[in-house]
């Protein structure tokens, strides 16, 4: 399945190009990446709560009642 976002479907190469230097001017080639680490890490901390809550949710339905 191809999922494709709005606004990403006409962005060219020069606009990536544009995008791409303007964060390194904002925040350096040294500070990119620690910035997408976090990312990773609250993305995979995000990831792992869903997959506990669902984890839950499903243990709860399969679980029999008690009579």
């Amino acid at each position: 399945m191809n999922i494709q976002l709005a606004f990403l479907g006409s962005l060219g190469g020069f606009e990536v190009a544009v995008i791409i230097f303007a964060l390194l001017l904002l925040f350096g080639a040294k500070k990119i990446p620690e910035l997408a680490r976090g990312m990773g890490r609250g993305i995979r901390e995000f990831k792992d709560a869903t997959k506990e809550i669902k984890d839950e949710i499903e243990d709860g339905i399969s679980e029999k009642p008690k009579s």
